[in-house]
């Protein structure tokens, strides 16, 4: 499936884009995350807690503009299409 992930403040910097459209065959927000942070290394603990059980700190994750911690958290479905925002604890205001 395709999926669009936006990424704000040092997560963009870490990826080196605003966005990107990456082709997974991830079926949960927490398989994408771990994907992501071992496709990019400067994210790795960044998004995930050390043990991938949770997000790290207060970081802010959502699909098609809704928190995954409002859904089921990192076991939160992903269907083709879906947009995930990658948003770090401290950013913005």
């Amino acid at each position: 499936m395709k999926l669009e992930c936006c990424f704000y403040g040092p997560f963009r910097d870490a990826i080196g884009e605003k966005s990107l459209v990456r082709e997974t065959d991830c079926e949960t927000v927490g398989d994408l995350l771990a994907e992501l942070e071992e496709a990019y290394p400067a994210l790795e603990g960044e998004i995930l807690a050390d043990d991938g059980s949770e997000l790290a700190g207060d970081t802010v994750v959502s699909r098609n503009g809704r928190h995954v911690v409002h859904l089921d958290g990192l076991a939160t479905d992903l269907e083709d299409g879906d947009v995930i925002r990658l948003v770090p604890s401290v950013y913005g205001g």
